[in-house]
C-alpha cells in the first residue's frame, strides 16, 4: 500500500448530492442533513429568545416597571433563559458536531442514524411545548430556568396543565434527546474512526465533543430525573421537594446543579474544539501542544463533576464543603488555561488572516478570558456570597454563553459554510456582522458587572433610579446585538442561494473533511481513508493518508 498525501486543495471527483428544501423537512438519517436541521431549527429559536431578551431590556431601560406586567416579565425571563439554553445552545452545538464528527474521523455516518434522527425531531417538540405555555391559563413558567421549588411548585390557577408542567415536560424530553445523542456520539467516536486514527490522531474538535458527551452521559440523567420528580410533585402530589410534606427543596438544587454546572463545559468544550481547528488554519501554523490540549479536554470533563455546589454557597452549605468546592472550581482554570496558552502560542508569530471566522474566534477568545477572570472571582466564597443573585453573575454567565459560545458558533458556521453549502459567503457582510456583535455584546453585558457590585438583583423588573445609567447602556447594547443578526441572516440566505461556488477547500485547511467535495457526497468517502501520521502538522508538515476500500 502506497502512502499518498491528502490534497489540501480538496479537489475531488465527487458530485454534489441532489438536495432541495424538502430534504431538510424529512426524517433523514444522513448526519449532514440532521446537522443542518439542528442548526437551522436552533437558530430560529435563538431569534425567539433574542426577542424575549430585547423586551426584557426594554423594560429595564427605565427604573419603573412600565412596559409589561410583572407576571409577563417573570414568564418571559424564564422563557428567555430556557429557550437560549435548551433550544439554541445545546442543539446548535449538537448540530455542528453532527455534521463534522463523522467527516473528521473518516466515517460514513453516525453509529445509530435512526436514533440520531429521532433525537433531532424531539427538539421541535420541546419548542412547541414551551411556546404553547404562553396560551395556557397563568401563562408560561415563572420560576426561572432553574425552577427552584417551592416557587416552581406553586399553582395559583389550580389547572393540571399549566406553564410549569409544560416546562418540566419540555426539559425532560430535551434531556432524553440529549442522552440519546450522547450515546450516539460516544459510540461513533470510539468505534467508527478510520483505520490508523488512534485517539491521539483525532482532531481536537472530536476530542472536545467526546469529552462533552461523556459529561452528558454521566450528568444529564440527574437533571432529567429531577425534572420528572418535580413534575410528579406538581401533578400527582408526591413530596420529593415539598417541605410541607417532608420533602427537601434543596435536594432539587443538587439534582439541578450536578448537571447544570457541568453543562457549561458541555457547551464550552465544543467551542474550545472549534477554536483549536480555526486558529491554526488562519495563522498558517501547526497547533501548539496538540496532545496536552487534547488531554486537557478530558481533565475538564472529569473535574466538572465535582464543582456544582459553588452555585449553592448560600443554600446552607457547611463551611468545609464550601472550601472544598471553591478549590475544585478554581482547579478547572488550570486545564482551561492550558488551552488558552496553546491558542495564543499558535497565533503568536503566525501569518494571521483576519477573515470573518478568525475574527469571531478571536473575539470569542477575548471575551472568554474576561469571563474566566470573573468566573474565578465567583468561585471564591466571599465574593460569591456578596454578589449572589445579582447582575454580576448574569454578566459573567452571558460572557460565557454569548461572548464565547455564540461567537464561537458564528466562527464555526462561517468557517464550514463553504463545506456545508458549496458556496462562499460575502466577506464584507461577515465583518459587519462581527463588529456589530462584538460591540453589542460588550455594551450589553459589561455594565452588568458594576450593576451587580452595586446590588442590583436579577429577575427584578424595577430598580433604584441611581442605577439607570448602566441599565441604559446595557439595553442599547442588547438592541444593537439584536440588529447584528440581520446581516448574518441576509448573508447566509443570499450566499446559500446564489453565492459564489466554493472549491472543496477554500481555506487550504488540513483535515479529512476538506479532502472531499463541498458539499460532501451522501456517504462522505468513496474509500475510507487510512491515517498514517499526526494531525495539524504535528510531527510532519502535512497530514498523510493512504486509502483502501472499506
Amino acid at each position: 500500500m502506497t502512502n499518498i498525501p491528502i490534497d489540501i486543495t480538496g479537489e475531488s471527483n465527487h458530485h454534489e448530492p441532489p438536495q432541495t428544501w424538502r430534504t431538510y423537512l424529512s426524517f433523514s438519517t444522513d448526519h449532514k442533513v440532521i446537522g443542518i436541521q439542528y442548526l437551522v431549527t436552533s437558530f430560529i429559536f435563538f431569534l425567539v429568545g433574542g426577542i424575549f431578551a430585547m423586551i426584557l431590556r426594554g423594560e429595564l431601560i427605565t427604573p419603573e416597571a412600565d412596559l409589561i406586567d410583572r407576571t409577563v416579565y417573570n414568564g418571559m425571563f424564564t422563557m428567555h433563559g430556557t429557550v437560549m439554553l435548551f433550544l439554541w445552545t445545546f442543539p446548535s452545538l449538537v448540530g455542528i458536531a453532527n455534521y463534522l464528527v463523522p467527516l473528521m474521523i473518516g466515517a460514513r455516518d453516525m453509529a445509530f442514524p435512526r436514533l440520531n434522527a429521532a433525537a433531532f425531531w424531539m427538539v421541535p417538540v420541546v419548542g412547541i411545548l414551551l411556546m404553547t405555555s404562553f396560551f395556557v391559563p397563568g401563562g408560561p413558567a415563572q420560576s426561572g430556568w432553574w425552577a427552584y421549588p417551592p416557587v416552581s411548585t406553586q399553582n395559583p390557577t389550580g389547572n393540571l396543565i399549566n406553564g410549569q408542567v409544560l416546562w418540566l415536560l419540555a426539559v425532560a424530553i430535551s434531556g432524553v434527546s440529549s442522552i440519546m445523542g450522547a450515546v450516539n456520539f460516544v459510540t461513533t467516536i470510539v468505534k467508527m474512526r478510520s483505520p490508523g486514527m488512534g485517539y491521539f490522531r483525532m482532531p481536537l474538535f472530536v476530542w472536545a465533543v467526546f469529552s462533552a458527551q461523556i459529561i452528558q452521559l454521566f450528568g444529564l440523567p440527574a437533571l432529567t430525573a429531577g425534572a420528572v420528580m418535580l413534575l410528579l410533585d406538581i401533578t400527582v402530589g408526591t413530596a420529593f421537594f415539598d417541605p410541607t410534606k417532608g420533602g427537601n427543596p434543596v435536594m432539587f438544587q443538587h439534582y439541578f446543579w450536578f448537571y447544570s454546572h457541568p453543562a457549561v463545559y458541555v457547551i464550552i468544550l465544543p467551542i474550545f474544539g472549534i477554536f483549536s481547528e480555526i486558529f491554526p488554519v488562519y495563522s498558517r501554523k501547526p497547533l501548539f501542544g496538540y496532545k496536552v490540549v487534547a488531554v486537557s479536554s478530558m481533565l475538564i470533563a472529569v473535574v466538572s463533576g465535582i464543582v456544582w455546589v459553588h452555585h449553592m454557597y448560600v443554600s446552607g452549605t457547611p463551611a468545609w464543603l464550601r472550601l472544598f468546592f471553591m478549590v475544585t472550581t478554581m482547579f478547572v482554570s488550570i486545564p482551561t488555561g492550558i488551552k488558552v496558552f496553546a491558542w495564543v502560542a499558535t497565533i503568536w508569530g503566525g501569518k494571521i488572516r483576519l477573515t470573518t471566522p478568525m475574527l469571531f474566534a478571536l473575539g470569542g477568545l477575548v471575551m472568554f478570558v474576561f469571563a474566566g477572570i470573573t468566573g474565578i472571582m465567583l468561585s471564591s466564597v466571599p465574593v460569591d456570597v456578596h454578589v449572589n443573585n445579582t447582575y454580576f453573575v448574569v454578566g459573567h454567565f452571558h460572557y460565557v454563553l454569548y461572548g464565547t459560545v455564540t461567537m464561537g458558533m458564528y466562527a464555526a458556521i462561517y468557517h464550514w459554510f463553504p463545506k456545508m453549502t458549496g458556496r462562499m459567503f460575502h466577506e464584507g457582510w461577515g465583518k459587519i456582522h462581527f463588529w456589530l456583535a462584538f460591540i453589542g455584546t460588550n455594551l450589553n453585558f459589561l455594565p452588568m458587572h458594576p450593576l451587580g457590585l452595586q446590588g442590583m438583583l436579577r429577575r427584578a423588573a424595577s430598580y433604584s433610579p441611581e442605577l439607570i445609567g448602566w441599565n441604559i447602556v446595557a439595553s442599547l447594547g442588547s438592541f444593537l446585538l439584536g440588529m447584528s443578526t440581520l446581516p448574518f441572516i441576509f448573508n447566509m440566505l443570499i450566499s446559500w442561494i446564489d453565492g459564489e461556488k466554493s472549491p472543496a477547500n477554500p481555506w487550504r485547511a488540513i483535515g479529512l473533511e476538506w479532502t472531499i467535495s463541498s458539499p460532501p457526497p451522501v456517504e462522505n468517502f468513496e474509500e475510507i481513508p487510512v491515517i498514517t501520521c499526526e494531525p495539524y502538522g504535528y510531527g510532519k508538515p502535512e497530514l498523510m493518508a493512504s486509502s483502501q476500500h472499506e
